[in-house]
């Protein structure tokens, strides 16, 4: 399940808000729910609706939903005048209009189910990041991608140990040798690439060397067995410097 699933009674809510009908052509270019969210998180910005708790899911939401319009091809300067006109009819709404504090209400009591939502997952375009929040005794993960390389089997996310202190890490559990002596992670710079690098199609793709970075490991330690892939008996965990995240 997505976060953004969890605010659907939202959306639907907030078609109420609206004082003046909005034309269905505005979102023919599948913008509707971008549309939605954006409306709701102006007006918590200038009616303070939420606690924070609520405020950061829903712009958590909020961003799913652009980034998946954006995937389905949606153009950057639709999505910006999709937001202007959100954001426009925000504040044409009186914080006092009743039926926004039925959404305030409605966001407030489908949030308070996505808390007690103990396991998500959250579809990427190339692998699905799941998220874990239960409390655990033994070293878990937080947030965890599975991928490959070669023939041995990758975890790469957010560990945490059994005391509970978080880590940005690389779980590998080497095939054959031989086996590298350092790790990297090699991403888009935000200082040289501001927006995210789409293909025609809206997958995102590494943007040219030229607007990258990278963070190599800062060490290495065998792994414990619970953040192992399934079947997997030894590993080496590949851990990276708190800035990196």
């Amino acid at each position: 399940m997505r976060i953004g699933l969890s605010i659907r009674a939202a959306r639907a809510i907030t078609a109420a808000v609206l004082m003046a009908a909005t034309p269905v052509a505005a979102f023919a270019d599948g913008t509707g729910t971008f549309y939605d969210r954006t409306f709701v998180l102006a007006a918590h910005e200038k009616c303070d609706l939420f606690r924070a708790p609520v405020a950061g899911a829903l712009s958590a939401a909020t961003l799913q939903s652009r980034g998946a319009a954006l995937r389905a091809g949606t153009a950057e300067t639709t999505l910006q005048a999709t937001a202007n006109r959100a954001r426009s009819r925000a504040r044409q709404v009186s914080c006092a209009n009743p039926e926004l504090t039925m959404v305030r209400d409605r966001v407030a009591e489908a949030f308070a189910g996505w808390q007690r939502i103990p396991r998500m997952d959250f579809i990427g375009d190339h692998a699905t990041w799941t998220a874990d929040r239960v409390r655990r005794e033994a070293a878990t993960w937080r947030l965890v991608q599975t991928s490959v390389t070669g023939a041995s089997p990758v975890r790469f996310g957010l560990g945490a140990s059994a005391e509970g202190r978080e880590t940005l890490s690389a779980v590998v559990s080497f095939v054959g040798r031989p086996r590298p002596y350092a790790a990297r992670m090699v991403m888009r710079d935000p200082a040289l690439a501001a927006r995210p690098w789409l293909t025609a199609a809206g997958r995102a793709v590494l943007p040219p060397e030229s607007a990258r970075q990278e963070v190599w490991s800062a060490g290495t330690a065998p792994a414990a067995p619970t953040l192992l892939a399934m079947g997997k008996t030894q590993g080496e965990t590949w851990y990276f410097p708190a800035t990196a995240g």
